[in-house]
């Protein structure tokens, strides 16, 4: 997404359209964007398992693929100077932010020019320029810290919005729950959005939760909650864009069930989908794939063409291989950085 002056919105981010403006499938500028951001997820993501089996990134490795349309939907329509907070499951959403290919390449490489200078791997992405707070690796851990942020707006008289991400195993921690009633009880300006995509790990949520429409945890709240379909990135937008303004206008948070599925398996180390999972539940979700179901909307809108697509598909996969490049030519943190950055002077 274009870089605009700091407090002023994207192009792409109105939340409906307005003095005469084309609706979210209507307009082709916008949804060559984003194919372009949730494209660029995927082919990302299929090189950063191809960097995991060949061991040029250790650790853990949560892959973003099949849940683009989240990321990219719910994050075109932020400002520069909103905030965004996550758990591990992050490179996508780093890259729909704005951190650069590169940048997220070589934090996963471990290396000295990554977004977090190499000390926060896979699950830790992290750029104070975006206002990307993480990549948090505690399960429920971030909320309260989300929360944080928006009662910091709220005391400073700002009209920025935070979206916090999580899974939706989170809904079953003690944090979510401290965090959600401290936000629904002043009144703070945070979209809580859960990635839905079933499984807790291996754990189908049906197996995990007492209550299905997860959203409605929200009522005990007193906030705002809705669902959306998650591989259809129009249908984000509106919900989420509705949610933005709610905490934007009148700093309301609102909880959000985006029912989304993640086409690999929870981590590397999990990359088939082991055993919790049938083969026919996984193609039958292949078919809502929701780059193809976007490009499927745009062809038939006339908006792009097969050839436009290849095109667009092959200078990804460059942008994808210079940051291959880059992050493998980046030298690797010196062993005295280990001592730097551990304390933050809070005092200047």
């Amino acid at each position: 997404m274009a870089k605009t002056k700091k407090g002023e919105p994207r192009p792409a981010n109105a939340a409906a359209p307005q003095n005469g403006a084309p609706a979210d499938g209507d307009d082709a500028a916008l949804n060559r964007e984003l194919l372009r951001s949730m494209l660029l997820q995927r082919r990302f993501e299929e090189r950063c398992a191809e960097a995991y089996a060949i061991g040029k990134i250790g650790g853990f490795c949560h892959l973003y693929i099949g849940q683009e349309a989240v990321s990219t939907g719910s994050l075109s329509l932020l400002r520069d100077d909103d905030y965004v907070i996550t758990t591990y499951r992050d490179h996508g959403q780093a890259l729909a932010r704005g951190i650069t290919p590169r940048a997220v390449m070589a934090e996963l490489f471990g290396r000295i020019d990554g977004c977090a200078r190499g000390k926060g791997g896979s699950m830790h992405m992290f750029d104070r320029n975006t206002n990307f707070l993480g990549g948090h690796g505690i399960v429920g851990g971030h909320v309260p810290i989300a929360a944080g942020v928006g009662f910091a707006i709220k005391y400073r008289g700002g009209d920025q919005v935070i979206i916090c991400f999580m899974g939706e195993s989170v809904v079953n921690t003690g944090a979510f729950h401290e965090a959600l009633n401290m936000a629904g009880l002043w009144k703070l300006p945070c979209v809580f959005l859960i990635e839905n995509n079933r499984y807790g790990m291996g754990t189908a949520l049906e197996r995990a939760s007492a209550i299905h429409d997860i959203h409605e945890r929200g009522a005990a709240y007193n906030m705002h909650r809705d669902f959306c379909d998650g591989q259809d990135v129009f249908a984000v937008r509106k919900t989420v864009g509705e949610a933005i303004d709610r905490a934007r206008r009148e700093q309301q948070p609102t909880l959000i069930d985006v029912r989304t599925y993640r086409f690999m398996g929870h981590s590397m180390s999990d990359a088939v989908s082991g055993t919790y999972r049938s083969k026919a539940e996984l193609d039958e979700y292949l078919k809502r794939d929701p780059i193809a179901l976007l490009r499927a909307h745009m062809q038939d809108a006339g908006q792009i063409t097969d050839d436009e697509v290849h095109a667009l598909d092959e200078e990804i996969k460059g942008i994808v291989q210079d940051s291959w490049d880059f992050a493998d030519a980046s030298p690797e943190p010196p062993l005295e950085a280990l001592y730097e950055d551990v304390y933050v002077d809070t005092t200047s």
